[in-house]
């Protein structure tokens, strides 16, 4: 059985997700300990959970320590399936971070995938549902991955009530060496939902300014809803670079738009093809891809580092030297 450590690196959930994941992919039990042991609340939480209930549906598999706060879970998965399957987080927890466990093993499931899950589409510490489908799946695609996401409705911290649905195909996966994209338009969508218009429209505004006056072609869309949850954020793209800002209260939509010009700016100046967290969201679609994937990040994170050693614990197939990862993929 596969022993990883979860407090490596960064410690997070992120070693957890990938772990799982490559286990399904593969069929290979694992066993991940000292789960997030460095956290000031160690072991699993309801988003982790939530995690690994859907890749026990979508394996079959057998579990151990599926609770709240378990710091060991080992996973022992049957046979991968497709199908159609609902997931509700039940809580304001991240929907793109439970793609994280289960996108990839869906990838090379016998039938094609479709799942509707409900939670948070815009909230801290994870990929915003804008930044998935533009970014992340965008350089997915490049590795012949076959999928597409839907956003439904959006949900904000704390009531969460968002939904999305992800069609997967079964797909090949093939490596690639990715090359730096010119920044021709930056594109974005400014949102709001139980607020007045001008709060997106004010996001809008404060970050094409900003955008503009450093010689930038800037289209940005502004989206305003009604739902169960209330909030507001906006995502910023160009290529495989990306930014998020999200809206709390007290905090002024311009500076909303500024914080995510100003971040997606810094991406775009740096050296390096992917931004530093699509460096390591690549990752282990790459590991099992056919051929080899090379590319650089603007930065080398703990994310990616944890990632790297999870991935190293299976295939034993991540390089990264300064800012480049290389990728010998193992072509499952």
């Amino acid at each position: 059985m596969i022993k990883i450590d979860g407090s490596y690196g960064e410690g997070g959930g992120q070693i957890l997700r990938t772990a799982i994941a490559l286990s399904c992919v593969t069929q290979e039990p694992v066993e991940i300990f000292n789960i997030r042991a460095n956290r000031p609340k160690p072991g699993l939480a309801m988003q982790h959970l939530k995690g690994i209930e859907s890749a026990k549906m979508i394996t079959n598999a057998d579990v151990e320590g599926l609770k709240l706060g378990s710091t060991r879970v080992v996973f022992k998965p049957k046979s991968l399936r497709g199908g159609e399957f609902k997931i509700d987080i039940g809580t304001a927890g991240s929907v793109t971070l439970i793609l994280q466990t289960i996108l990839l093993p869906s990838l090379y499931a016998e039938r094609e995938s479709r799942f509707e899950i409900r939670g948070g589409t815009d909230v801290k510490w994870s990929p915003s549902v804008d930044y998935v489908r533009f970014v992340t799946f965008e350089a997915l695609k490049d590795l012949n991955a076959k999928l597409n996401l839907k956003l439904i409705a959006r949900g904000y911290y704390p009531e969460g009530g968002g939904k999305i649905v992800v069609e997967v195909e079964p797909s090949k996966l093939g490596g690639r060496e990715f090359r730096e994209l010119e920044c021709d338009v930056i594109r974005g969508i400014s949102h709001c939902q139980n607020l007045p218009s001008h709060v997106a429209e004010r996001q809008r505004k404060s970050a094409k300014e900003i955008l503009e006056s450093k010689g930038y072609k800037v289209d940005i869309d502004v989206e305003v809803r009604k739902g169960i949850s209330t909030g507001s954020g906006i995502t910023l793209w160009c290529g495989y670079k990306g930014s998020v800002s999200l809206g709390e209260k007290g905090k002024r939509a311009e500076i909303v738009g500024r914080e995510c010009a100003e971040g997606l700016l810094k991406e775009l100046e740096r050296d390096g093809t992917f931004d530093k967290h699509l460096a390591d969201q690549v990752m282990p679609f790459s590991a099992v891809a056919k051929g080899k994937t090379v590319y650089t990040t603007t930065e080398v994170t703990k994310h990616q580092i944890s990632n790297a050693y999870v991935i190293n614990s299976f295939f034993d197939n991540v390089r990264i030297e300064g800012n480049r990862i290389e990728i010998d993929g193992v072509g499952l």
